[in-house]
């Protein structure tokens, strides 16, 4: 079962195929099935051209694992990952030239 232990979207700067993105979705991601879980850092970049426009692409979806190994959901391993997931998402994003305005949310966080 995959679920998004966290996402909220923010102001972004970033360019993909050639198409300026200035809003991102970052998530935290549990992936689990059979006693195995994975955890992942993801951020999508999508255009956000208005206030209204919140048509997330998917040829800008960045992700890295951060634990794949045996176990279940925990708070206490979610709260760990959480706590780095803006470092996380700001070294693959800035791999690719692209960052996330963390001080310029452009929704409240979700949490799954």
């Amino acid at each position: 079962m995959t679920v998004n232990v966290y996402e909220r979207y923010y102001k972004a700067r970033a360019e993909f195929t050639g198409v300026r993105r200035n809003g991102a979705l970052v998530m935290l991601i549990s992936d689990s099935e059979a006693g195995q879980i994975t955890y992942k850092a993801a951020v999508t970049f999508f255009p956000h051209r208005d206030e209204e426009d919140f048509a997330v692409s998917y040829d800008a979806y960045l992700e890295k694992e951060l634990y794949a190994g045996k176990g279940r959901r925990s708070k206490k391993k979610e709260a760990a990952y959480l706590e780095r997931l803006r470092t996380e998402i700001d070294g693959i994003a800035g791999e690719h030239g692209a960052s996330v305005l963390w001080d310029e949310p452009l929704a409240p966080e979700c949490r799954g």
